[in-house]
């Protein structure tokens, strides 16, 4: 998770605190939050960044955040009302602390005219890299419900709020956003926090009920009267029974952490079969966790808040970049299809595929025709970059971080990024310690340069690639759970070019947009060569040898057979479309391929990088390729 604290260890300490004000606990809160404002470079008296994100940048993180923004909009003017006449704002972050959208009094009174003056308004960042300690920030930070009062906030500029935040948490155990209730600390009611952690609970409910309207759902207390009232806890399963997940007191009652919960079946939790398609208790059951305590449950496969409804839309046609990577395959128009959707929206995409399929193509096409087109787009090899060098290639570095640093420093990838988009291909191949400041990043749209104390905004879109198991990975340890469910909003895998029913069509367009040297034309004899060889470094791998009979044949009518590599004229073994993969050539292939690399690793004096580039594959695929021959 983003804090210390486990999730759990997280809710159990909100739960226990929802009952109490304990002076201790929040007096050491607040000196972690004035700790890492500090930390963040922050001084007191400084006037905070007001600037808001512009009307598109802001509707995009809307858009990104649909449905806890859907759900949260009608529980928000409930929360107001009871609210009213305090001279108060009720506000919904995301989880970056940005405000998303705000309820209250727009009359002009003493109190609205100094919320605008700090800019507690939609578009303002309020995590505590950009404002020190306040109530959002703070509840964000540390993943727990916060009151921050007049003069605990570490600006001085804040000090006329009060404000009290309860994180929102998603089914899976992330933070998705924050909701707070600001205002004069003269109007202040102790009151008012069990009233912003009821609305919280309210929409953790919805947003369950939502994702999972198919689901077996339990719905359980230890005391059987809140058995159907707001506290109940609530735990989804499967067809087969596997645990799905659970609300926030879902969690807290089964006690149980989440690796050892993501294993669970229904039957090892509750002692009882797994109950038929269609169940729907009117009566409670009386039943015992594995931990002996003895819980009252109803157990129905409908959901009782109705999951939106799926309007038949008509087909989201790729558009001009997108559309340049449509030639005929069904497999791909369908990929492009499904991405054209994230059109106009900041949701991260993560593209699947063999080394070589066009990931870095599909994501430079992506970019292209989102809003950010005019800003950087900015590619990343995590793989490529030696593990020593990778922290400061994405994350920057101050002048004298390190020895042979720049005079001045380096602004780092993600900085880079800053307005546009940021792709992290073979994002499976980067190092763990990595992983952790990466999720980060993500979680605070902040970036710290190595060596650096003060934190730099950046606005960016994440796309992200690899040819790896990232769910095999999380299992192994090598790949962080939490980092996972960030980049993957939306994930698409790519067909291999041995799979491609539509060869002929790319050979084409590689030749139109790649080949500017040479002629466009290409011989029979020459396209039914390519079309027998099997391509195990994929669309990479065609190009490659594309630009280069390009330019042997410049000056000529056409591509021949003697302009293709020296490997391509003798006999090669094929891979029909049928065989799906260059895995099933033959043991001559292999013997083929390994002939290959140990040329171009003789041209290049042993450098592997330079043989990768010559032959369109990833470093990994020559390092494997050798431990195989």
């Amino acid at each position: 998770m983003r804090n210390a604290l486990t999730f759990q260890d997280a809710l159990q300490a909100d739960v226990l605190a929802a009952g109490h004000d304990d002076v201790a606990d929040r007096s050491e809160l607040l000196r972690r939050a004035h700790g890492r404002s500090a930390g963040f470079g922050l001084d007191a008296a400084q006037i905070p960044d007001y600037h808001p994100l512009s009307r598109r940048a802001l509707g995009e993180r809307v858009d990104g955040n649909r449905a806890l923004y859907r759900l949260a909009l009608p529980v928000m003017e409930g929360l107001y009302r009871q609210v009213a006449g305090t001279d108060s704002l009720v506000l919904l972050s995301d989880s970056a602390g940005v405000i998303l959208h705000s309820v209250g009094d727009g009359d002009g009174s003493g109190f609205a005219a100094r919320a605008r003056d700090v800019a507690l308004a939609p578009g303002v960042s309020w995590s505590e890299a950009s404002k020190g300690t306040n109530a959002i920030g703070t509840a964000l930070a540390e993943g727990r419900s916060a009151i921050i009062h007049g003069d605990e906030h570490f600006l001085r500029a804040n000090r006329q709020l009060t404000c009290s935040c309860t994180p929102i948490a998603s089914p899976m155990g992330d933070w998705l956003g924050a909701l707070d209730v600001s205002g004069d600390p003269r109007g202040f009611h102790p009151h008012t926090m069990a009233l912003v952690r009821m609305s919280a609970q309210t929409i953790e409910n919805q947003l369950f009920a939502a994702q999972f309207p198919d689901a077996l759902v339990v719905r359980f207390h230890g005391r059987p009267e809140l058995v159907g009232t707001l506290f109940e806890g609530m735990a989804a399963f499967g067809a087969d029974g596997t645990f799905l997940a659970a609300n926030r007191s879902g969690w807290f009652q089964l006690g149980m952490s989440a690796d050892v919960l993501s294993g669970a079946t229904f039957t090892e939790l509750f002692a009882l079969p797994m109950p038929p398609s269609g169940t729907a208790d009117t009566l409670l059951r009386d039943l015992a966790l594995p931990s002996g305590v003895r819980i009252y449950a109803r157990l129905s496969h409908r959901a009782e808040v109705a999951a939106p409804v799926n309007v038949p839309q008509p087909a989201v046609q790729p558009s001009a970049a997108l559309a340049r990577l449509d030639t005929g395959d069904a497999r791909m128009a369908a990929v492009l299809q499904r991405v054209a959707r994230l059109r106009g929206r900041d949701i991260p995409l993560l593209i699947l595929g063999r080394t070589g399929a066009g990931k870095e193509w599909l994501a430079r096409a992506v970019h292209a025709d989102s809003p950010r087109a005019s800003g950087p787009f900015v590619a990343v090899n995590c793989a490529a970059i030696p593990e020593t060098l990778i922290e400061a290639e994405l994350f920057g570095y101050e002048e004298g971080a390190f020895t042979g640093a720049r005079r001045r420093g380096h602004a780092g990838k993600i900085a880079q990024a800053h307005g546009g988009t940021l792709f992290l291909d073979e994002i499976g191949d980067m190092p763990l310690a990595q992983q952790v400041r990466l999720v980060r990043v993500l979680q605070e749209r902040a970036v710290t340069a190595l060596g650096g104390t003060h934190s730099t905004p950046v606005d960016i879109r994440i796309v992200c690639a690899t040819h790896r198991d990232l769910r095999a990975q999380m299992a192994d340890g090598t790949f962080r759970e939490d980092l996972y469910y960030r980049i993957h909003g939306l994930a698409v895998t790519l067909p291999s070019l041995a799979g491609r029913s539509d060869f002929d069509a790319l050979v084409s367009r590689i030749l139109e947009d790649e080949c500017e040297h040479g002629p466009q034309a290409i011989s029979a004899q020459a396209m039914a060569i390519l079309r027998r060889h099997a391509w195990p470094g994929n669309l990479r791998e065609l190009a490659s040898v594309l630009r280069t009979a390009a330019l042997m044949a410049e000056g000529e009518a056409r591509i021949d057979v003697e302009h293709l590599p020296e490997e391509f004229a003798g006999p090669t073994p094929s891979a029909s479309p049928a065989q799906g993969d260059a895995d099933a050539a033959t043991g001559g292939m292999r013997d083929w391929e390994a002939a290959r690399i140990r040329e171009a690793l003789a041209r290049h004096r042993g450098n592997v990088s330079a043989a990768a580039r010559e032959l369109g594959v990833s470093r990994n695929t020559i390092y494997r390729r050798q431990r195989q021959s």
